[in-house]
């Protein structure tokens, strides 16, 4: 099978430019060659900022999301830890629930964007309201609390948008089940 994973040591794990050429390239590969693609998933989204742009980062990106509908072979899915943004539909082949299998180990979080960035975006004006810094420190982590605990593996499977959380020591057994099934995802085109 081929790998794809996201190292955590560079940038976090967030797929830039370089990362997504390299990722659809070789998706790609596998598929002209019918090797079925494991994707290892801990990262916090595509990379972003004007040095991105500069790359044509959305051209370079989006190109992930059509390789991976373009897919014939059986596309295997797991969380480890972060599952963030777009950059998290770019490593499941273009959505999280097109994979033969999306499964997360306990440790998997889940959520639109970083999660603090999302409250900083997303309650901006609830946050500069409140003049004491302690009072703000309150609010803010009772909001990223919240999303924190919505964002969790548990959560997301409950409501049916990964299908399992599985054991990491599993792990091996689901990848199994998934490859014997020898079933193709999609027709080719």
């Amino acid at each position: 099978m081929g790998l794809i994973a996201n190292d955590n040591h560079h940038l976090g794990g967030a797929i830039d430019c370089d990362g997504a050429d390299k990722g659809t390239r070789f998706m790609l590969l596998c598929d002209n060659y019918d090797i079925p693609v494991l994707s290892l998933i801990d990262t916090p989204g595509f990379m972003v900022g004007l040095e991105s742009e500069r790359q044509a980062a959305v051209k370079k990106t989006s190109r992930m999301f059509l390789a991976g509908a373009k897919l014939g072979v059986p596309f295997l899915a797991v969380v480890l830890r972060k599952c963030y943004g777009l950059g998290a539909s770019g490593m499941t082949g273009g959505s999280r629930m097109d994979p033969m299998f999306s499964v997360s180990w306990p440790t998997g979080e889940f959520g639109p964007m970083n999660l603090e960035g999302a409250v900083v975006l997303a309650y901006r004006k609830e946050l500069a309201a409140i003049a004491d810094p302690v009072e703000k420190k309150a609010l803010n982590d009772q909001l990223l609390g919240t999303l924190y605990a919505a964002g969790k593996a548990v959560e997301h499977a409950t409501h049916l948008r990964i299908d399992a959380v599985i054991d990491p020591a599993d792990t091996r057994r689901w990848l199994i089940a998934g490859l014997q099934t020898g079933k193709r995802t999609r027709a080719r085109r």
